[in-house]
């Protein structure tokens, strides 16, 4: 697999600090992002980049590992584990060609780690049968963000993302939510040694910019109904998410109250035909600007109430 170098992508150099890849991700960020470039596949491909060299870096255990290990960081601890096995069984032996071991610390430069982690196990480790068998590993897991507009969750849709100079077409579920994370089976890495790919892990920034409020599958809108239509009752026209409704208001409706249009909110993930709720809340608009003939006759009608 080709060298990422994560610090270049973010124009910074090894000893940048964690505010210094705050500042240089948001810039970049903003610069390529999709929104700005639409159909601009290179700097689609530059957005996952960023977004990849950011969630390493940002994190000071994966930057360790990746400052230690390079490209090969995610094997790190597959890695480690092996070492004291075969420390535990009184070193490597002969698996360096010969009666001296040799000894590896520190920090591994680009296919450094990959060349020593190949000439460790690359044939020459034991298996348990008294045999030589070169052990598999997974390959490198990939990461990426995709922005979305909530609209464009409502349906499923079919997406194409380049991840890494190949594109991956996939189906995006309808209802999939801000914040999750879905997995990609087999679009990572090539594996080490012969082993599995690895898999690509998408995680989905969904933009809401509706009147509406997304609390899973369910929506929820605040409707301002006029004074008199709260005290006498009638008829309005809503907005819902696929279209205007009528629905008929109570006379004396309170401020505050709440109605539900029950399958009128968002698809449940991954179940079809499903949908939450549509939860309204009524807030009432007091009349303003009354004019004394109109005072006179609220007073009428309070000393009516009184």
């Amino acid at each position: 697999m080709e060298f990422i170098d994560y610090y270049k992508i973010l124009e910074l150099d090894k000893s940048a600090s964690q505010a210094d890849i705050k500042k240089a991700y948001r810039k970049l960020a903003r610069k390529f992002h999709p929104d700005l470039n639409p159909n601009n596949k290179e700097a689609q491909a530059r957005f996952q980049q960023i977004n990849e060299a950011h969630e390493v870096l940002i994190d000071p255990e994966k930057r360790k590992k990746y400052d230690q290990y390079g490209k090969d960081w995610q094997h790190a601890e597959q890695f480690e584990s092996a070492q004291r096995q075969q420390s535990r069984a009184g070193g490597f032996g002969g698996g360096f060609g010969g009666s001296s071991q040799q000894s590896y610390s520190g920090n591994f430069d680009d296919d450094s780690f990959s060349e020593f982690f190949e000439q460790m196990f690359g044939g020459g480790a034991r298996t348990r049968g008294g045999g030589r068998g070169a052990p598999h590993f997974k390959g490198q897991d990939f990461n990426a963000e995709l922005q979305l507009n909530l609209k464009d969750v409502y349906t499923s849709q079919k997406q194409t993302l380049t991840i890494n100079g190949k594109n991956i077409r996939l189906t995006i579920p309808a209802g999939v939510e801000n914040g999750q994370t879905i997995k990609i089976k087999g679009h990572g890495g090539p594996g080490i040694q012969g082993g599995p790919k690895g898999d690509l892990y998408i995680t989905f920034n969904i933009l809401n910019n509706t009147g509406f409020k997304r609390e899973k599958e369910n929506l929820y809108k605040t409707i301002e109904i006029d004074f008199y239509t709260a005290l006498l009752g009638g008829e309005i026209t809503v907005d819902t998410f696929t279209g205007k409704v009528k629905l008929t208001v109570k006379p004396e409706t309170q401020p505050g109250t709440k109605i539900k249009l029950k399958g009128k909110g968002f698809p449940k993930y991954k179940i079809e035909n499903q949908y939450g709720d549509l939860i309204i809340t009524y807030q009432v608009k007091m009349p303003t600007d009354l004019t004394e003939r109109e005072k006179e006759l609220f007073k009428e009608l309070q000393k009516l109430r009184s």
